[in-house]
């Protein structure tokens, strides 16, 4: 069958989908397209709605239209809503409209190979829809209009969809977007995070998933946004999938080196939504408990330490300050139910529940203490007073502040209140807990994020071409496992030594994320580097030398890459057993990309020889004594404002580069002792597969020896390389010798509306 492509004159842009002016709806006249209608009317969506259906020249007042060629105008999103309708039919009659995105609701066959022949990108079948309270888009079939907030939630699952929606409206919790990806078959999680990971009205990303397609560039979308806000993300169904529970492992450690909180219960989802959008930042990981209730409160610390978290343990000043307000707060009655490490939690009483917000306060205050607690029971009419003063309370409050509200006859309208007023409330003690150990875990993540590896990297000189001829003698001779001593003359070319006392090493593919590296119990995906290699190494708690087990693993992860016709490796003591893919079968495609050492280069900057090679975590230190180095004139034109030096966060950001989406070519020298020097670094960071900012500096002892250039013009070839169709980068008006030096590399410059100190500079590739 011959199918018909369209010429377009348009493509899919991100924001018809996330930013939509016209939403046109097909089948309106079904039931589904009914509901989606309806939700769109009433949701106040500015923009137009055009429902196409048969029958009716009007729906509740709004225009309707026979067909999709009798639209008015383009509209930037198609709804499409009949189960069975036929993919190719409509998607080839959308081009021709002009419309190039879809939302697929109905249960659709074909809209991956629909979306490929015609452009028309299409999230779902299946999807629950898109929801943007912020803008009154409810394209959804839900029961539910949610109220705008700063959630994300993305979801496979259009039931879990409702179901998070009619929990959040009583707890009063609202949404930035809600987004369906159903089937996930064209449009996935990837491309959302990358749409949610740069909007400013999103505080925390929650995602349920299913299935990841792509995990390269899911990991790589995911990386980029955790780097900014808490991703939390659930699996169901792991267990089905593999009973033995590995495969969920292997999720929670791929989902961890992109910086994402997994759990595994929907009420935890919920919790880390209420926590992490709510709360601050903690400032340490010891909590405080303050209470009117000596039983609910010790339940709290029992939940605390089952998690492994800490109770602050207050300091004599801090008893005594606390004690001036209430005189009991340790006496008899919080003394004597409470001994031991949860002797310091802070009881007000019963009689002045006001008391609460009070020493919530001066709690905060304490050095020794990272979070505050507030456990209410209900004692009768009070109650109202004390939750309008912790509510009062809380915007001076800079500790995060959490407050489990028990009952549900007037607890309800008390934690609706207090989530109003931006205080993370919870219905019992355990739930409080959960979120509270959400809050401590995104602060962990967060700041490995910004942990800066040490300048220390293994260097690997392997005999790769001597394992290539073990390996073709294997397939010569028609086996797939290789035998006798084979495997370790394989392991010896990459300096692997084994031992009787090793930890059992093993390497074989996941499903979903291809080649994992386990130790002993533990697992985690290639590429490791030394940091990551003594992570995985503490992990498995029996460290017999964790310097030669991390060398060990950094060294089988580089055999991994630089073989990935390899299928299963397994070392135990003193043996090791190797198997090769099948003869024809693809190899294996890493989920995380490897370090591209092939883009290493020598460069003769005018007498003296420099590396030219991709950025490295490594360089962190190196990049940090670059910048100091740096005039402030050059900060400046670099920076668009006068910096004294880089932030722990800016530089994990600048070395911790996601070679898939983005690259910085750095200049480096090698002294006498070993030790690098980073002398100019070019950067190319893509803004989606078409374009992609430039930033380029030297340090001033190295301008005029082409050393700028040199590094542009690799920064270029890369991103032709990569399929980039323009390149594009933002100049200071009066930095008169960049404008000149990019003109020579072919660069157009413009001014920028309402900008009369920034012209944009573009080289079309």
């Amino acid at each position: 069958m011959t199918i018909h492509r369209p010429s377009p004159n348009g493509r899919y842009r991100a924001d018809a989908l996330f930013h939509p002016e016209s939403v046109a709806v097909l089948g309106a006249d079904s039931r589904g397209g009914g509901q989606v209608l309806a939700n769109l009317i009433e949701g106040a969506f500015k923009g137009a709605v055009l429902p196409v259906m048969t029958g009716k020249q009007a729906v509740s007042g709004v225009l309707a239209y026979p067909n999709i060629e009798a639209l008015p105008v383009a509209a930037d999103v198609a709804v499409l809503c009949d189960d069975g309708m036929d993919a190719m039919d409509l998607f080839t009659r959308l081009a021709r409209r002009g419309i190039f995105c879809a939302v697929v609701i109905g249960m659709v066959e074909g809209v991956a190979a629909a979306a490929a022949a015609t452009g028309v990108r299409a999230m779902g079948p299946g999807s629950f829809g898109i929801c943007i309270p912020g803008i009154g888009l409810h394209a959804t079939r839900s029961h539910i209009r949610p109220k705008a907030g700063r959630v994300a939630l993305v979801s496979q699952s259009a039931a879990l969809c409702r179901a998070v929606l009619d929990w959040a409206e009583p707890n009063g919790v609202g949404f930035s977007h809600v987004v369906g990806v159903g089937g996930n078959t064209d449009i996935g999680f990837a491309p959302v995070l990358d749409w949610l990971s740069r909007d400013a009205g999103t505080g925390a990303i929650l995602l349920d998933i299913r299935l990841i397609r792509h995990p390269s560039r899911f990991l790589s979308a995911a990386r980029a946004a955790s780097r900014l806000r808490p991703v939390v993300a659930m699996r169901a169904g792991g267990l089905l999938l593999d009973p033995t529970g590995a495969a969920d492992a292997v999720f929670e450690a791929a989902l961890r080196r992109a910086g994402v909180l997994v759990v595994d219960r929907l009420e935890d989802m919920l919790a880390a939504a209420e926590t992490l959008t709510l709360s601050r930042p903690a400032r340490g990981e010891a909590l405080a408990i303050v209470t009117n209730a000596i039983g609910p409160a010790q339940m709290a610390a029992d939940a605390a330490l089952r998690d492994g978290n800490r109770l602050a343990e207050l300091s004599s000043e801090t008893r005594a300050v606390v004690q001036m307000l209430i005189p009991r707060a340790f006496g008899p009655n919080s003394a004597a139910l409470a001994p031991g490490r949860t002797g310091d939690i802070v009881y007000v009483g019963t009689d002045e529940p006001i008391r609460l917000a009070e020493a919530a306060s001066m709690l905060s205050g304490a050095q020794e203490v990272g979070a505050v607690l507030i456990v209410h029971a209900p004692t009768g009419a009070q109650d109202g007073a004390a939750m309008a003063a912790i509510a009062a309370a809380s915007s001076g409050i800079k500790t995060p502040l959490l407050a489990c509200v028990m009952g549900e006859t007037t607890g309800a309208s008390h934690r609706r209140m207090l989530a109003e007023a931006g205080v993370a409330s919870f219905a019992t003690p355990e739930q409080a807990m959960r979120g509270f150990h959400h809050l401590i875990q995104d602060r962990r993540n967060r700041a490995v994020a910004r942990e800066l590896p040490p300048s220390a990297v293994l260097e690997i000189a392997p005999d790769t071409a001597r394992v290539a001829e073990i390996f073709a003698g294997v397939r010569a001779d028609g086996r797939v496992s290789l035998s006798a001593d084979e495997p370790f003359a394989v392991l010896d070319c990459y300096g692997v030594a084994l031992s009787a006392g090793m930890v059992r090493v093993s390497v074989a593919d996941d499903a979903m994320f291809g080649p994992v590296i386990r130790f002993g119990r533990n697992v985690d995906l290639p590429p490791l580097n030394l940091p990551l290699a003594h992570a995985l190494v503490a992990a498995g708690g029996v460290i017999l030398d964790g310097d030669a087990e991390a060398d060990l693993l950094v060294r089988i992860s580089q055999l991994i890459v630089d073989f990935p016709q390899i299928a299963t490796l397994d070392i135990n003591h003193a043996k090791a057993h190797l198997t090769l893919r099948l003869a024809g079968a693809p190899p294996a495609r890493l989920a995380l990309p490897p370090y591209p050492a092939e883009l290493v280069e020598s460069f003769d900057a005018r007498g003296e020889m420099l590396t030219i090679r991709p950025i490295r975590p490594e360089d962190a230190e190196a990049h940090g004594a670059f910048f100091a180095r740096l005039s402030p004139e050059d900060i400046r034109y670099r920076f668009f404002s006068a910096m004294r030096k880089l932030s722990p966060e800016q530089m994990a950001r600048m070395t911790q580069v996601d070679y898939s989406r983005e690259m910085a070519f750095v200049a480096v020298r090698v002294d006498a002792e070993g030790v690098s020097h980073t002398l100019g670094v070019a950067r190319l960071v893509c803004e989606n597969d078409e374009a992609a900012e430039f930033a380029v500096i030297v340090q001033p002892d190295m301008k005029g020896r082409g050393l700028a250039r040199h590094l542009m013009t690799r920064i270029i070839d890369w991103g032709r390389r990569r399929g980039l169709e323009r390149i594009t980068g933002q100049i200071l008006s009066e930095n008169a010798p960049m404008l000149a030096f990019i003109r020579k590399l072919g660069f157009s410059i413009r001014h920028l509306p309402d900008e009369t100190d920034v012209v944009e500079a573009e080289l079309i590739l």
